[in-house]
C-alpha cells in the first residue's frame, strides 16, 4: 500500500463566520490545534471571534470587502502563522483560484483539490462531467464555458417552460430563479446574474428544466487521498421556500434500502468521476416515480450536515481535518449505520408572519433548548446584534429520535422551549410545521410550503398570545400601579424598629 506524508496542523484559520466558524472552531479545539478567526466591523463582537486563539480584522462589513477578500485572509494566515484554512461553506469554500493560492502559499486547504472544485464547484461543467460517468441529469444547458443572455434565450425553449436559471458557482437558492415563460426570461437572467456576482463574485448561471412535484434529496460523501471514498446515506431537503432549505431530516421517509443503495453508488461514482478528497455532496431531484437525477454538488461542507453526524455518529468536521493531514477514513462503507431519525430546523431572523421578512436588531435575551437528542449550533449570544448584511440564520437546532415520529416529538418540545426576544424570528413557522399532518405524513415536495403550507394557524395562535400577552400587561401594569400607592415613609426615629424595640427591652430589663 502506497504511503503518504502526515501532516501536522499548528493553527486552523477559519475563512467564514456565524455558526460555521463556531463549529469549526470546536473541532479544531477537541484536536487539540490552534484557530485563528475573522472578522469584518460588523462581526467585531462575534461568537467566532471570542472562541478562537487568535482574531483578525479583515475590514468593512459587506462581505465583497471582508470575507471575499481572499488577498487579505492570506495576509492574516501569513501574519498568525496558520498552515490550514478551513473555508467552511459559502463564500470562499467552492472557489477553485483560492483553493490553488494555498497550494501556491504551502497552506493546507481543509476541503477539495482545486481540480474537483473546477469540475464539480461550476454546476455546469459538474453536468458535463457527470453525464461523460453515465450519470442521468436533469435537462438543461450542457456548455461547460460561459453562456450569453443570447444563447441562453436561444436555447431555453427546446428545454421547456417552467424552468430555473441557476448560479454555476452558487449554492442556498443565491442566483436562482425560476422562469414561466419566454417574455420574463431576459429581465429574470439579469436579477440572477447580479445576486450570483454579489453573492459568489461569479455572475455566470445556466438553465435546467424544473421537475415538477420532486423531492430534494442529497448524499453527503467523504473521499481520501488514498482512493477511498464512501456515502454517510442521504438528507431530506425538500420543505424549502424559495429555493432556500428550511428543513432538513436523515433518513427520508421516501427512501427506501434499495434505492438508497442504489442513490449513494452513484453518488460516490460521481465524486469518483473527478478524483474527489475531503467531504462533499451530491443532491438528486427524485420524481413522484422514484426516478432521480444529479442536480449538482456541493464541493463544502454543508450547512444540513448535523442530522447525518446525528444518525451515523461521524464528525464530520474532524472527518476533514483528518483527510486533509493525509490520513485515511476512518471509516469503510460496511460500518456505516444508520441508527434513528434526525430534523434540523433552521431557526432565521426573519417575519413568517410578513412574507418572511428579514429581522435585524440586537438579541436582548436568548434562551436556548437542552435535553435528550438536543443540538444546537448557534454563534450568537444575549446583545449580539444582527446585521442586514450577511445571512439571517441565527441558529441550527437538531434533534434526535429512535423514530421519525419521536424526533418530531422532540423538535415540538425544544421549539417550545427556545426563547429569543430582541429580533423576530421562524420559529412559529415550524412549530405549525410539525403540527402539520402533510409533514407528519410525509406527503410534501419542493414546493409545499409555498403552495399547499398555510400559515393561518400560526395567526390564529398569534392572535390567542396577543390577547393572553395584553390581558398580563394589564395586570402586571395594576400591580405596579398597586405597589405605588404604598408609600413607605422613613421612621422617625433614627433608627429601624427592630432595633428600637432591642433598645428598649434593654432598658426595662
Amino acid at each position: 500500500m502506497t504511503t503518504k506524508k502526515t501532516l501536522m496542523f499548528k493553527k486552523v484559520l477559519v475563512a467564514n463566520r456565524g455558526e460555521i466558524a463556531v463549529r469549526i472552531i470546536r473541532a479544531c479545539r477537541e484536536l487539540g490545534i490552534g484557530t485563528v478567526a475573522v472578522f469584518s466591523e460588523a462581526d467585531r463582537h462575534a461568537l467566532h471571534v471570542r472562541y478562537a486563539d487568535e482574531a483578525y480584522l479583515l475590514g468593512p462589513a459587506p462581505s465583497r470587502e471582508s470575507y471575499l477578500r481572499s488577498d487579505k485572509i492570506f495576509e492574516v494566515a501569513e501574519k498568525s502563522g496558520a498552515d490550514a484554512i478551513h473555508p467552511g461553506y459559502g463564500f470562499l469554500a467552492e472557489r477553485e483560484d483560492f483553493a490553488a493560492k494555498c497550494e501556491d502559499l504551502g497552506i493546507t486547504f481543509i476541503g477539495p483539490k482545486p481540480s474537483s472544485i473546477a469540475a464539480m464547484g461550476d454546476k455546469g461543467k459538474a453536468r458535463a462531467t457527470v453525464i461523460k460517468a453515465g450519470v442521468p441529469v436533469v435537462p438543461g444547458t450542457e456548455d461547460v464555458g460561459n453562456m450569453t443572455d443570447a444563447d441562453l434565450l436561444r436555447i431555453a425553449p427546446s428545454i421547456g417552460f417552467p424552468l430555473l436559471i441557476k448560479a454555476t458557482a452558487g449554492g442556498g437558492g443565491k442566483g436562482m430563479r425560476e422562469v414561466k415563460n419566454l417574455d420574463e426570461m431576459q429581465t429574470l437572467l439579469a436579477s440572477a446574474r447580479r445576486e450570483a456576482e454579489s453573492s459568489f463574485g461569479d455572475g455566470n448561471v445556466y438553465l435546467e428544466k424544473l421537475i415538477e412535484g420532486a423531492r430534494h434529496i442529497e448524499f453527503q460523501i467523504l473521499a481520501d487521498s488514498f482512493g477511498n471514498v464512501i456515502h454517510l446515506g442521504e438528507r431530506e431537503c425538500s420543505i424549502q421556500r424559495r429555493h432556500q432549505k428550511l428543513l432538513e431530516e436523515s433518513p427520508s421517509i421516501f427512501i427506501d434500502d434499495e434505492l438508497r443503495e442504489k442513490m449513494g453508488n452513484i453518488a460516490v461514482k460521481s465524486a469518483q468521476a473527478v478524483d474527489y478528497v475531503n467531504a462533499g455532496t451530491i443532491e438528486f431531484l427524485v420524481d413522484k416515480d422514484r426516478n432521480f437525477y444529479f442536480l449538482e454538488m456541493n464541493t463544502r461542507l454543508q450547512v444540513e450536515h448535523p442530522v447525518t453526524e446525528m444518525v451515523t455518529g461521524v464528525d464530520i468536521v474532524a472527518e476533514q481535518i483528518r483527510i486533509a493531514r493525509g490520513r485515511q477514513l476512518s471509516y469503510t462503507q460496511n460500518q456505516i449505520k444508520i441508527n434513528g431519525h434526525s430534523i434540523e430546523c433552521r431557526i432565521n431572523a426573519e417575519d413568517p408572519f410578513n412574507g418572511f421578512m428579514p429581522s435585524t436588531g440586537r438579541i436582548t435575551h436568548s434562551l436556548l433548548p437542552t435535553g435528550p437528542g438536543v443540538r444546537v449550533d448557534t454563534g450568537v449570544y444575549p446583545g449580539f446584534e444582527i446585521t442586514p448584511f450577511y445571512d439571517p440564520m441565527i441558529a441550527k437546532l437538531i434533534v434526535w429520535g429512535e423514530t421519525r415520529a419521536q424526533a418530531i416529538l422532540r423538535m415540538r418540545r425544544a421549539l417550545e422551549e427556545y426563547r429569543i426576544v430582541g429580533v423576530r424570528t421562524n420559529i412559529p413557522f415550524h412549530q405549525t410545521l410539525m403540527d402539520s399532518h402533510r409533514f407528519m405524513g410525509g406527503q410534501f415536495d419542493t414546493r409545499f410550503v409555498e403552495e399547499r403550507f398555510s400559515m393561518e394557524d400560526v395567526m390564529e395562535v398569534r392572535t390567542i398570545d396577543t390577547e393572553i400577552a395584553a390581558i398580563l400587561a394589564t395586570l402586571v401594569a395594576h400591580q405596579q400601579t398597586e405597589r405605588n400607592a404604598n408609600i413607605v415613609r422613613r421612621n422617625e426615629r433614627d433608627t429601624s424598629n427592630w432595633k428600637w424595640v432591642g433598645r428598649w427591652e434593654r432598658m426595662h430589663r
